[in-house]
C-alpha cells in the first residue's frame, strides 16, 4: 500500500514553528517511504479564519523547501482540498451514521435545528500502536457522546478529519500530542463504517529552555516562519533545525541537507521526550549555512536589510567590502545592520587587555606614530593601508605582533577582529585618525 500522509492546517494565522514541524515530519515520512504528501485546509472554524491565512501557510512551507503532491493550489484526484467545499460529503456520512444507529439528533430547545452526536459504545476499549509512544489504550467510559455535526451543519474536527482521511486514502497520521485524546473518538467513526484505521504517531511538545511548553505569548523565541524570513534566516538552515526538534539521525551529524535528512529519516528515532527549542543551536546552524554562502549571495541577502535601515547602498563596492568584512560574524541577514552600527558608531574604548599589551610592548608608541603619519598621506584604500603597515614594519625593523597589534589596538581598541586594512578603509580617514589620537593621549599616562 502506498504511503499517503497529510498536513492539514487551519487558515487562522501565520505558520507557527510547531505546525511547520508537523508538516516537515509528514513530508519526511512520505518522501522516505516514496509516498505522497498532501495539504488539506481545515477551514470550518469560520470565525477564526483570516484573509491570506491559507496563502501564508503554502508560501512559507514552499520557502522552507517543501513540495507537495496534492493541495488546494495543485488539485488532485481526492479533492476538493478545503473542508468548506466538502460539506455535502460530511452531511452524507453523518446521515448514514444516523440511519445505522451510531448517532442521534440533539435539538436546541424551541428550534427545528439539531446537532448530531455520536453514540459512544459502552464498555469498549480502544487500543492503537502509536508510532512514537507504542501501545496506547482508552476506555469508552472515559468519553461522553460527542458532537459530530453542529446545528449549523458544520462538522466538528473529530468527524470531518475521519471522513477526509478515509476518502483521501491517508495511511499514516503524524501530529502533535494534543491530539492523542481525539484518537479514540476518531477510531469510533472508522469502526462504525468498517474502514481501515490509519497508523497514528503523536509527536511530543516543543518546550523553551525553561522546559515550559512554547506559548505564543513567549516573546523570548521567534515562533513564526514569516518572522524568520523577514530576519534573513536561510530556509535550508531553519528546516535543518526544525527537523531536529524531536528527531535525531543515526549518524553523528547535525548540519544536514534536505536530501540527507530524507535519506536518514526513521520514525523510530522520533523522541518520546519533549523537544527543546535551543536558540543557540539555531544560531549555530544558521551561521554555518551563512558561512558556506558565496560572497555574492551573502551581499544579496544583506543588502535589503541595509536599505531598510536607511544605510546608503548606492556604492556597491563599499557594500561588498562591508559584507566581506562581516560575513563570518553574521548569524542572520538582518544582523548585518546591528554589526554595521557597532562597527561605525560604537564609542571608541581601548579594552583592558589591549592596554596591557601596549604597556608591555616597547615598540608600540613608535609603531603607532609612524602608522598615523603614513595614514595622513594615504588614499585609504585597503591595499594602501596594507602596504603602509609593511612599510612601517620595515622602517622600524618591527614585525609580527609587535607591528600588527599596536596598529589594530590604536584604531579599533581591541586585540582581535576582522581584516584590519579593510576595516580601516570602511571606517574612513577622519574617524581612524581621531581614534589614533585618543590612543596616543591614553599612552601619555602610562
Amino acid at each position: 500500500m502506498k504511503v499517503r500522509v497529510r498536513y492539514a492546517p487551519s487558515p487562522t494565522g501565520l505558520l507557527h514553528i510547531g505546525n511547520a514541524r508537523t508538516a516537515i515530519f509528514n513530508y519526511l515520512y512520505a518522501k522516505s517511504h516514496d509516498g505522497d504528501f498532501i495539504i488539506r485546509i481545515e477551514d470550518t472554524d469560520i470565525k477564526r479564519n483570516v484573509v491570506g491565512g491559507e496563502q501564508s501557510q503554502l508560501s512559507n512551507l514552499s520557502w522552507l523547501g517543501l513540495d507537495w503532491d496534492e493541495s488546494p493550489d495543485k488539485g488532485g484526484a481526492y479533492g476538493p482540498y478545503r473542508q468548506l467545499e466538502r460539506l455535502d460529503l460530511y452531511k452524507e456520512y453523518a446521515l448514514k451514521l444516523l440511519e445505522m444507529g451510531y448517532a442521534y439528533k440533539e435539538y436546541k430547545e424551541g428550534s427545528t435545528k439539531f446537532a448530531i452526536r455520536f453514540r459512544v459504545p459502552e464498555n469498549k476499549e480502544y487500543v492503537f500502536n502509536d508510532l512514537v509512544r507504542g501501545t496506547l489504550r482508552f476506555q469508552s467510559k472515559e468519553v461522553e457522546d460527542w458532537i459530530m455535526v453542529k446545528d449549523n451543519g458544520i462538522p466538528t474536527y473529530n468527524f470531518a478529519v475521519v471522513i477526509d482521511d478515509h476518502l483521501m486514502a491517508i495511511t499514516h497520521v503524524l501530529r502533535g500530542e494534543e491530539h492523542i485524546t481525539n484518537t479514540p473518538k476518531q477510531m469510533m467513526v472508522y469502526e462504525a463504517f468498517g474502514w481501515d484505521i490509519p497508523t497514528f504517531g503523536h509527536m511530543t511538545i516543543i518546550v523553551n529552555e525553561k522546559k515550559k511548553k512554547l506559548s505564543k505569548r513567549d516573546h523570548s523565541i521567534v515562533q513564526f516562519i514569516q518572522q524568520y524570513r523577514e530576519l534573513g534566516y536561510l530556509p535550508e538552515a531553519l528546516l535543518n533545525f526544525i527537523a531536529l526538534l524531536g528527531w535525531s539521525p543515526s549518524i553523528n551529524q547535525e548540519i544536514l541537507s534536505l536530501e540527507e535528512i530524507i535519506q536518514n529519516f526513521d520514525s523510530s528515532r522520533l523522541s518520546k521526550a519533549p523537544a527543546m527549542f535551543d536558540v543557540q543551536k539555531l544560531a549555530y546552524i544558521n551561521k554555518e549555512y551563512i558561512k558556506k554562502m558565496s560572497h555574492e549571495d551573502f551581499v544579496e541577502l544583506c543588502t535589503p536589510h541595509l536599505e531598510k535601515a536607511n544605510i546608503d547602498v548606492a556604492n556597491k563596492e563599499w557594500v561588498s567590502d562591508l559584507c566581506s568584512l562581516l560575513h563570518d560574524r553574521t548569524v542572520y541577514g538582518a544582523q548585518i545592520v546591528e554589526l554595521h552600527h557597532e562597527f561605525f558608531h560604537q564609542a571608541f574604548v581601548v579594552e583592558d587587555e589591549a592596554i596591557e599589551f601596549l604597556k608591555q610592548e616597547p615598540n608600540a608608541l613608535n609603531v603607532i606614530k609612524a602608522f598615523k603619519e603614513g595614514l595622513t598621506q594615504s588614499d585609504f584604500s585597503a591595499n594602501a593601508i596594507k602596504d603602509l603597515i609593511k612599510e612601517v614594519g620595515k622602517g622600524l625593523e618591527v614585525k609580527g605582533k609587535s607591528l600588527f597589534m599596536p596598529c589594530r589596538i590604536a584604531t579599533t581598541g581591541i586585540l582581535h577582529g576582522p581584516d584590519l586594512p579593510k576595516s580601516l578603509s570602511l571606517l574612513g580617514k577622519e574617524l581612524v585618525l581621531d581614534r589614533i589620537e585618543k590612543t596616543l593621549e591614553l599612552m601619555e599616562n602610562f
